[in-house]
């Protein structure tokens, strides 16, 4: 007996496998310190739990719409212009968003665009729906738009952007959102964008969203998550803005996988974003403080593109690989030898690196750093 095809080409995520590794080291009395998991150290703000707990007192514990409760998608319609609540649908956070996505966009070896590096599931849910993904190296962490245009072909049915970039950091300017823009309505392509980190963005950039260019917004599918916005990462919320077609299919799709995303979490959802908008500049001005202490100390030792958004920096390590030695040989003598958790850059599809989240708090990132310091 064999396992499918389809399941034996698709890779373990490569940071999630940190996770129980990083518990063992921790149970068998090591002080690990992680820069693994892209994950904020802000607690959920009080009014989210505290809504959600009322939602469980009010015994909003049974079968929802498949799309999500009416109030959730309401809200959130309110930040494109002219859509409405039909025009969102509620997924378990944005892995199952890409999923079901692909799913109704992909016929078998029809292919995805996807700058490269790249978040390590985007590839794997383009296999998962049969799709082929092909991957467009960017120069210097930024959009090579001609290298887009030319990985074109008569079987590429959508371009899947990033910006903040997982795991660069990189936020896409304008000019070249709108080459993307320009390409995918000319060659009859949708344009997925995963808008995830979309409140981290520094230095006073002007960071557009996709649905930004009206001429294509009925191509175009936004993603977004509460996980990173708002610290709620375990409560399984992301959702898709796209054109009413689009949804119907996905929650076509999603009525077969998972029914309704969980009743009370939804509440909690609504609540955050009702949220004091001081909380999350807060959040963001800390984040940009440790991005300072993180590169400064990082680019010491490694070249790295200094990032514009999200949490991670992307340094390549490669000075440091001797004699046949890989990242992922480097991430695990970091972890033995300084006990300091990162990500190797075979996970996202850049060997030579190394990720490195800088959103934990700000003594156990000096710590951290300064152990990487003594091992380099």
């Amino acid at each position: 007996m064999k396992l499918s095809n389809k399941i034996q080409s698709v890779e373990a995520s490569g940071t999630v496998k940190f996770t129980p590794l990083i518990q063992k080291l921790r149970e068998e009395g090591r002080e690990i310190i992680s820069f693994a998991i892209g994950e904020p150290e802000y607690d959920t703000p009080a009014p989210v739990v505290e809504a959600t707990k009322h939602a469980l007192d009010a015994q909003k514990t049974k079968y929802g719409p498949v799309s999500g409760i009416p109030e959730l998608r309401a809200e959130l319609a309110k930040q494109f212009d002219g859509y409405d609540a039909d025009n969102i649908i509620i997924s378990n956070g944005s892995k199952h968003s890409l999923y079901s996505l692909f799913q109704v966009l992909c016929d078998p070896g029809d292919e995805v665009i996807i700058p490269n590096p790249c978040w390590t599931s985007f590839p794997q849910q383009v296999k998962l729906a049969g799709g082929v993904p092909v991957l467009v190296d960017t120069i210097n962490a930024q959009l090579d738009c001609e290298g887009i245009e030319k990985a074109i072909s008569p079987k590429t049915k959508a371009i899947l952007l990033n910006s903040p970039n997982n795991p660069t950091g990189a936020v896409y300017p304008k000019k070249d959102m709108e080459q993307i823009a320009r390409i995918a309505s000319k060659n009859d392509l949708y344009v997925v964008s995963d808008e995830a980190y979309h409140i981290f963005i520094y230095d006073n950039i002007d960071y557009k969203s996709f649905f930004a260019f009206e001429e294509v917004r009925d191509r175009a599918i936004i993603t977004k998550s509460f996980s990173k916005t708002y610290s709620m990462t375990g409560f399984r919320i992301g959702y898709i803005a796209a054109s009413k077609a689009i949804v119907n299919a996905v929650a076509k799709c999603q009525g077969h996988t998972t029914g309704n995303v969980c009743s009370f979490a939804q509440y909690g959802a609504l609540a955050a974003l009702s949220l004091d908008k001081r909380i999350l500049s807060q959040w963001r001005a800390e984040l940009e403080k440790k991005r300072e202490i993180a590169y400064g100390c990082v680019s010491k030792f490694f070249d790295c593109i200094k990032p514009q958004g999200a949490f991670y920096l992307f340094p390549n390590v490669s000075r440091y690989l001797k004699n046949g030695k890989t990242s992922e040989d480097f991430a695990a003598d970091l972890l033995e030898k300084a006990g300091v958790a990162v990500v190797p850059g075979e996970a996202f599809g850049m060997p030579g690196h190394i990720r490195i989240s800088y959103a934990v708090r700000e003594d156990i990132l000096k710590k951290g750093l300064e152990k990487m310091t003594e091992v380099l």
